[in-house]
Formats: C-alpha cells, structure tokens, sequence
C-alpha cells in the first residue's frame, strides 16, 4: 500500500506542476508532450485525477496517526 501512495502522490505532483505551468505560463506539458485530447492524454488526465481523489485520505491517516 506505501509504494501505491508514492505512485499516486508522484502523479498528483506532476499533474500540480502542470496546472502551474497551465496557469503561469498558458503552457500544457501534457497537450505538448501527449497531443490535444488524445486518447493518451485523456487517460493521463483521468489517471491524475483520480490520483488526486486518492490523495484526499491521506488526511484521514494524517489526522489517525497524528492522534
């Protein structure tokens, strides 16, 4: 279960860093990298967020190993 945490955060890392770039520089790494919503970067997209879901219970085993 630890190495899907780091997995997952790494994504929602890297899908963080490009909305930064999306929003400071109007520059999408994954538009760039993958094509305008091709099925590659749909699948990227829909792989960080859920990522990003994921990432939401870290709070719950923050706050029950901080208890």
């Amino acid at each position: 279960m630890k190495t899907l945490d780091y997995v997952l955060l790494a994504l929602v890392i890297i899908g963080a860093i490009n909305w930064g770039l999306i929003g400071f520089l109007q520059f999408d790494l994954v538009r760039m990298l993958f094509g305008d919503m091709t099925i590659l970067s749909r699948i990227i997209y829909a792989v960080v967020g859920l990522s990003g879901l994921y990432a939401i219970s870290y709070y719950g085993r923050i706050r029950s190993i901080s208890s």
